[in-house]
C-alpha cells in the first residue's frame, strides 16, 4: 500500500482522549487495564492510523505565513467539496451556494431543527440510535420518537416502513433524523429502502435531517447513495450533513458543513446557524479539507476502505466462530461493530456493565452500547492496526468470552 496502515501510534499525551482519558474517573471512559495489560483503544469513534500526510502538508504550508487574521473562505473549499462529490457520490448540479459551513454535524442538527419544527414537537429517529442524537434532541426540548431497526433472516439490519409510518401519523411528526450509513449499526442503505423511506417522508411532509458524516467509509464493495438524491422531494427537502472529520480523522479540528438545495430552506437555516456568532470556519480546517479532497485523497480513501473492510471482515468472523452466545451482523459502512451479548449475558448471570469491566481489565476498551438504544450491546471501533485487532479478539477469547 502507498499508505500507512500498520504503525502502532503512541498517542498518549498528545490531546487523544482515546487513550488519555482510559482510567479516569471523572472521564466518560474505560476503566484502566489490570497490570500486565496495555489498552487498545476501542471506544471513542476516531482511527489509530497516521493521517494523510497531504492534510499535514496543508496546514504546514498555511502556519509558515505568520499571520491568522479574518479572511474569506477560498474558493478552493467549495471546489475541493463539489469535486469530491461528484467523484465519490456521482453527485451532480452541486454549487457553492447549497454548501454552508457548520462547526459540527450535531451543530448543524440543531440548526435544521430550529427552522423545520418547534421545541416540544415529535422527532423521528431510528433505533439503535447514535448518542449524540439523542442528547440533542433532549438538550433542546425535542421529543424522541424511536422506530426500532429489525434483523432480517438474511442477518441485515432493516427499516420497520409500517412502524415509521404509524409513528409519523400518531405524533404528527415533520421532521426526521436520517442516519446514512447508520450509525451504530453500519447500514449502508440500498436505494429501495431509501425510496421507500422517502415515500413516507412525502406523504407526511416530514423534512429531513441527514448524518452523512460516514458516508466515505464504505466497506466489501458497498456503495453509498446520497440520500438527496433519490427523489426529486429528497432533492429539495433534505438537510445533508457532511464532514471530513470522520473520514480522515480530523475530529480535533472542527469542521462539518451542509448541503441545501431549496433556497428558502438554505437561508432559514443559515440564519439559524448564524445567531450564536461563532459557527465560522477555522482557517486550519479549511485548509485541513483542502489537503484532505486532493487528489492524495481519493487514494488514500480507498486504501482505507480495503484496511477497514479486512478490520470488520477479521473479527465478525472471530467473533462468530469463537464467542458463543454474541450476535453481530457485518457492518457495510463505518469503521464500528454493534455487538448484541444478550444470550451470553443471561447464560452467565452478568449484566452489560460487569461485561465491560471485564473487558476492561484486559485492556480491551470498548464501548457500553446501551447509550445507543442497544440495551445488551457493546460498540467496538476496529480503526486500528489490524495487528491490535487480532490481539484484542484473542485476549476477549482467552480472558472474557471463554
Amino acid at each position: 500500500m502507498r499508505y500507512d496502515f500498520t504503525t502502532i501510534m503512541d498517542r498518549r499525551g498528545h490531546d487523544a482522549l482515546a487513550v488519555d482519558a482510559i482510567g479516569d474517573a471523572s472521564a466518560f471512559a474505560p476503566a484502566a487495564p489490570d497490570p500486565g495489560f496495555d489498552a487498545i483503544p476501542m471506544w471513542v469513534a476516531d482511527m489509530n492510523f497516521p493521517v494523510l500526510p497531504a492534510i499535514q502538508a496543508s496546514i504546514i504550508k498555511r502556519t509558515e505565513h505568520p499571520a491568522f487574521g479574518y479572511f474569506e473562505t477560498r474558493d478552493e473549499y467549495y471546489d475541493s467539496i463539489i469535486k469530491w462529490h461528484s467523484i465519490r457520490n456521482n453527485v451532480s448540479g452541486l454549487t457553492r451556494d447549497a454548501i454552508g459551513y457548520e462547526n459540527g454535524v450535531l451543530g448543524g442538527v440543531v440548526s435544521a431543527l430550529g427552522v423545520t419544527c418547534s421545541r416540544g414537537d415529535s422527532v423521528l429517529v431510528h433505533s439503535p440510535t447514535y448518542i449524540g442524537f439523542t442528547g440533542t434532541l433532549k438538550n433542546n426540548g425535542y421529543n424522541i420518537v424511536l422506530s426500532p431497526l429489525e434483523i432480517d433472516e438474511g442477518g441485515v439490519w432493516r427499516m420497520n416502513f409500517e412502524d415509521m409510518e404509524k409513528k409519523i401519523r400518531d405524533n404528527h411528526i415533520h421532521a426526521a433524523i436520517f442516519c446514512s450509513p447508520h450509525n451504530p449499526c453500519g447500514r449502508v442503505w440500498e436505494k429501495w429502502e431509501l425510496l421507500e423511506a422517502y415515500r413516507l417522508f412525502e406523504k407526511y411532509d416530514v423534512t429531513v435531517i441527514s448524518d452523512e458524516i460516514w458516508s466515505d467509509i464504505i466497506l466489501n464493495g458497498h456503495s453509498h447513495i446520497p440520500s438527496q438524491s433519490v427523489s426529486a422531494y429528497a432533492r429539495m427537502n433534505t438537510i445533508a450533513l457532511y464532514a471530513p472529520s470522520k473520514t480522515f480523522n480530523l475530529a480535533g479540528l472542527i469542521g462539518s458543513y451542509h448541503i441545501i438545495y431549496d433556497p428558502r430552506l438554505r437561508d432559514r437555516v443559515r440564519k439559524e446557524s448564524s445567531l450564536c456568532h461563532y459557527n465560522s470556519i477555522n482557517v486550519l480546517s479549511m485548509h485541513a479539507l483542502i489537503g484532505a479532497y486532493s487528489d492524495e485523497g481519493y487514494v488514500w480513501v480507498d486504501e482505507l476502505r480495503d484496511v477497514l473492510s479486512e478490520n470488520v471482515n477479521f473479527a465478525v468472523d472471530y467473533i462468530s466462530n469463537n464467542f458463543d452466545g454474541v450476535a453481530v451482523q457485518k457492518p457495510e459502512g463505518t469503521y464500528m461493530l454493534f455487538v448484541d451479548c444478550g444470550r451470553w449475558l443471561a447464560e452467565h448471570g452478568k449484566t452489560l456493565r460487569e461485561l465491560e469491566e471485564m473487558c476492561w481489565r484486559v485492556g480491551v476498551a470498548l464501548q457500553d452500547g446501551a447509550m445507543f438504544n442497544g440495551p445488551t450491546s457493546l460498540r467496538v471501533n476496529l480503526a486500528l492496526p489490524k495487528v491490535r485487532v487480532e490481539e484484542a479478539m484473542e485476549r476477549l477469547r482467552r480472558y472474557v468470552f471463554c
